[in-house]
C-alpha cells in the first residue's frame, strides 16, 4: 500500500485529502533533527523503510523539524516549503511519531538550544500517540528528560554493524537473533539504569549494550540507540565523513574503520588509504579510495529492520 508524504499546503486545506479517502491512513510524523548534510538521506531512509513495512496500511506521512536546528538558508527554504512548522505538530494527535537524533554541539543535552523543545514533545506524544519511536540522541534525551538517566560518553565511537539478542515482544514478533542493527555513537546509556527506571530491554549486545528498549505507560514509547533505518552505504558515508574530518585538521585521531560492515576486499584498499596518509602526513580529501559496486557493503540488517518496523505499524493499525 502506498505511504503518502502529505504537503504542508494541506495545514491549509483542512486535510480535504484525508476525508476524502474511504480507509483512514495511520498518522505518523517524523521529525528530522539531523544536520543539512544528513537531513536528505535520512528522510529518504525513514520514508522508504516505511513504505516496505507499511504492507496493506495506508500511511499519511508528516515531515517536521525542530526550527532551533541550525540550517543553511537554502535548507530552510526547503524546509518552509516541504516541511510542517512544529506547532502544528500540537494540533491534533498522531498515531505514530518517529524522531530522530541530531548532531550534538554541546556537552551536556540540556544544554542544547532545542532542549525545551525536544521535552515538550517527548510529554506530548505520552498522551496523543499511541507509539513513538526516539532514535539515538533523541532517545538519550527521551529518558533524560523523564527518569534523569544521563547518557555515558564512550572512550571510542560504536560503529558498525553488530548482532544482537532478541526478547520475545510484539515488536519483536519474526525476528530472530542475532539481529543485525548498525551502530554509530559516542554514547551509550546504562542497562541496569534502563531497568530500575522501568524500561524493557528487547534488544542488547555484550559489544553495543541495549538496541532496542521499550516503556509503556499512556503511550509506548520505543527508544532506538542503534540505526536500523540506515541504508547499506550509510555508515560508509560517515566514516567517509570522519575521515575528511581528519584529513582537514578538525580531529586528531584518524578514525576506525566500522566493525562487521566491510568485506575484505573494501577493508584492505581503505586500509591501504590510511597507512598512506599516517606516513604521508597529509592529503586531499577527495583522495578517499572509490568502492566500485561489488565492493560495497550489503544491507544485511534491512529484513530484520522492515519486520520491525511492521510490527511496529501493527501496533497502530488503521481504524
Amino acid at each position: 500500500m502506498p505511504l503518502l508524504i502529505e504537503p504542508r499546503e494541506h495545514l491549509i486545506r483542512g486535510h480535504a485529502a484525508d476525508r476524502a479517502r474511504r480507509i483512514r491512513p495511520i498518522r505518523i510524523g517524523l521529525i528530522n533533527n539531523m544536520p543539512d548534510a544528513a537531513l536528505n538521506a535520512t528522510e529518504a531512509q525513514f520514508t522508504t523503510l516505511l513504505q516496505a513495512a507499511a504492507a496493506d496500511d495506508y500511511i499519511s506521512l508528516r515531515l517536521f523539524c525542530l526550527p532551533e536546528v541550525p540550517r543553511a538558508l537554502e535548507v530552510r527554504e526547503r524546509l518552509e516549503r516541504d516541511y510542517w512548522p512544529i506547532d502544528a505538530l500540537f494540533d491534533e494527535p498522531l498515531e505514530g511519531l518517529i524522531v530522530t537524533g541530531a548532531e550534538p554541539r554541546a556537552a551536556m543535552l540540556s544544554q542544547e538550544p532545542y532542549w525545551a523543545r525536544l521535552c515538550s514533545i517527548v510529554d506530548w506524544a505520552e498522551s496523543h500517540t499511541r507509539s513513538s519511536i526516539w532514535s539515538c540522541l533523541a532517545a538519550h534525551a527521551a529518558v533524560e528528560h523523564l527518569d534523569s538517566i544521563r547518557r555515558v560518553r564512550l572512550d571510542s565511537k560504536c560503529c558498525g554493524v553488530f548482532e544482537h539478542s532478541v526478547a520475545p515482544h510484539a515488536l519483536t514478533e519474526g525476528l530472530e537473533a542475532p539481529l543485525l542493527t548498525p551502530q554509530s555513537r559516542w554514547n551509550e546509556l546504562c542497562v541496569d539504569a534502563l531497568g530500575d527506571a522501568g524500561y524493557l530491554p528487547l534488544s542488547v549486545s555484550s559489544d553495543t549494550g541495549v538496541n532496542i528498549f521499550v516503556r509503556q505507560r499512556q503511550s509506548q514509547m520505543v527508544l532506538l540507540q542503534g540505526h536500523p533505518e540506515y541504508d547499506s552505504a550509510a555508515l560508509l558515508k560517515e566514516f567517509r565523513r570522519d575521515v575528511r574530518r581528519f584529513l582537514e585538521g578538525h580531529s586528531d585521531c584518524y578514525p576506525s574503520m566500522p566493525r562487521n560492515y566491510f568485506g575484505e576486499d573494501a577493508r584492505q584498499r581503505l586500509e591501504a588509504f590510511r597507512e598512506q596518509v599516517l606516513i604521508n602526513g597529509k592529503a586531499e580529501p577527495l583522495a578517499f579510495p572509490f568502492l566500485p559496486e561489488h565492493l560495497m557493503p550489503s544491507h544485511s540488517w534491512r529484513y530484520g529492520a522492515v519486520r520491525f518496523y511492521r510490527n511496529w505499524l501493527s501496533t497502530m493499525g488503521a481504524s
